[in-house]
């Protein structure tokens, strides 16, 4: 019996490439699939074409076929516009979780079951279970690399159509691997910045879309210590680009205050007003597709690159539900994922209000 027809999400990056020749060596027909989903060509951020030139460089050395597609549309749809609002509303949200779910493991899914593809694979740092037929999302073995925060809103028919080969590897091993084998981009950095938009000056980038609203920056007693070009432009446990002079411990973001445009500052990174022992979440996402045993114990992570934290439900509803953590955990910030982990299995998480 053959096996499945495999078509790879490949970025131009090393993991995306590597995922490609694991599956190709492991018997699979794989076919490579490059996403363009932001319209931008002249711009020096956005290297779609050199991405495009880098998957066709790495398809030669592993003899694939590979085609291109162009999802700027809904991604505009789907994830900037909704981008654009929760920065204009205060938050700071987080594009890569959103465009997970809704490009990759939608829009791209889609695609690729309409080329004939019977599963999608991506570089994703994440490892699958399958029990008694349903899909467990697992951290992965690298747990500097993982990515499993950023697939907590995935759901059993994305999960049971997708493959992760990189999930049992570390970093320097897939870099290994690639240089091994050959592929041409073996070396290439990690991309950063906003998922698919790339790296650039990220104020100047929000200023084309969002008018600039000064005012005060003021101490929690109200005294004004600064100005601030638009709360968009601030996240909470912020540091730099305050722009605040003067004696003593550095200042933080430590609130917003929308009606009166209004950022609110402190002196010291363990100011008590950057604590928070408790947080409220909206709009969860259970994989399992039920919530989770009240009762018990988890670990979530308020942001990606954070420590488990110890944490209970409060209250759970279907739709909201509050968290009360063991240790009060530091710039919890609204617009962000709450992700909870039973150990390594990732349960789903919802928005931080």
């Amino acid at each position: 019996m053959s096996k499945p027809h495999i078509i790879v999400g490949m970025s131009g990056g090393v993991d995306s490439a590597v995922t490609a020749l694991l599956l190709k060596q492991q018997g699979y027909r794989v076919t490579g699939l490059f996403m363009k989903n932001w319209e931008d060509e002249d711009d020096e951020h956005c290297p779609a074409r050199q991405d495009f030139l880098d998957v066709l460089a790495v398809a030669d050395v592993i003899g694939l076929e590979v085609e291109a597609v162009n999802f700027s549309a809904e991604y505009k749809d789907r994830v900037f516009s909704y981008f654009l609002r929760e920065y204009q509303a205060g938050r700071t949200p987080n594009p890569d979780v959103l465009c997970n779910a809704e490009i990759k493991f939608k829009a791209f899914l889609d695609h690729a079951l309409s080329l004939g593809g019977e599963r999608i694979a991506t570089g994703h740092y994440a490892r699958l279970h399958e029990v008694d037929g349903r899909y467990e999302l697992l951290k992965a073995v690298d747990t500097a690399k993982d990515q499993s925060y950023f697939l907590h809103r995935l759901n059993q028919a994305q999960l049971s159509k997708s493959m992760f080969p990189l999930g049992e590897l570390t970093k320097p091993q897939v870099r290994r691997i690639a240089e091994e084998a050959g592929l041409p981009n073996f070396a290439k950095k990690d991309s950063t910045g906003i998922c698919f938009i790339g790296e650039r000056p990220f104020r100047e980038f929000l200023q084309r879309y969002l008018p600039i609203q000064p005012g005060d920056m003021c101490t929690p007693d109200g005294r004004v210590v600064g100005r601030h070009q638009g709360l968009m432009y601030h996240t909470l446990g912020q540091r730099q680009g305050l722009g605040i002079g003067g004696a003593g411990e550095a200042w933080f973001v430590a609130g917003k205050n929308l009606p009166e445009n209004r950022l609110t500052v402190v002196q010291g990174h363990d100011h008590p007003l950057l604590f928070s022992a408790h947080l409220h979440a909206a709009d969860l996402n259970w994989i399992a597709g039920s919530a989770p045993d009240m009762a018990l114990a988890y670990v979530a992570k308020t942001r990606y690159r954070q420590a488990d934290a110890s944490c209970r439900f409060g209250a759970l509803q279907p739709d909201r539900c509050t968290l009360d953590f063991d240790t009060p955990q530091w710039a919890v910030t609204p617009g962000q994922s709450v992700v909870l982990y039973a150990g390594d299995v990732c349960l789903g998480g919802g928005i931080i209000q």
